[in-house]
């Protein structure tokens, strides 16, 4: 078992950088995820927003991993999160479902406000990695980290690619309307 962990703090308010997680896919930066439906979406009794959504990704796996799992390079992933508008905190939580007999990999993301400068936003990301059933773990897991690792810088700059794009086009899609 591998752990991954990680912090970074965005320069934008809190409802911003919420607005651009819940609109991130797809986008140009960080091209891996190229699908994303909301499975459900609910406003439980004390305003917390908890959704459910399922992600499609093309993982490029590296090709020495690639023969190990013989496998496609789609996946998926199903991710719930909460959104707790009051205590200013998003949690996101996602897990692989393609080849979870033999690698799994939990990933969670706090967005919170940071706590003595509400113009900023610090993103906390923590991953568990999990190989089992296959030879070289140990490799195998190291191989995931680095993955992670290198899609996490994706995923930072493709936030603040959305978060621009936010300020510069209208849009009228539901996500982006969500009251915070």
């Amino acid at each position: 078992m591998k752990f991954w962990t990680s912090q970074h703090v965005f320069d934008h308010d809190w409802a911003t950088v919420v607005t651009a997680a819940l609109n991130k896919y797809p986008n140009p930066v960080s091209p891996s995820v190229i699908g994303c439906d909301v499975v459900d979406r609910t406003i439980n009794p004390y305003g917390v927003i908890q959704s459910h959504r399922l992600l499609l990704a093309n993982w490029g796996i590296a090709p020495a991993l690639n023969k190990i799992f013989n496998m496609s390079e789609l996946g998926y992933a199903s991710e719930h999160s909460t959104i707790d508008v009051r205590r200013r905190i998003m949690t996101a939580r996602t897990r692989n479902l393609t080849l979870n007999r033999f690698i799994s990999i939990e990933e969670r993301l706090e967005y919170t406000q940071h706590p003595t400068d509400s113009s900023k936003t610090i993103l906390t990301q923590e991953a568990t990695i999990n190989v089992e059933n296959v030879p070289l773990t140990s490799y195998v897991e190291t191989m995931v980290a680095k993955t992670i690792n290198t899609n996490a810088t994706k995923g930072r700059l493709a936030m603040e690619w959305v978060i621009n794009r936010m300020s510069t086009v209208p849009s009228t899609e539901p996500t982006k309307q969500i009251p915070l």
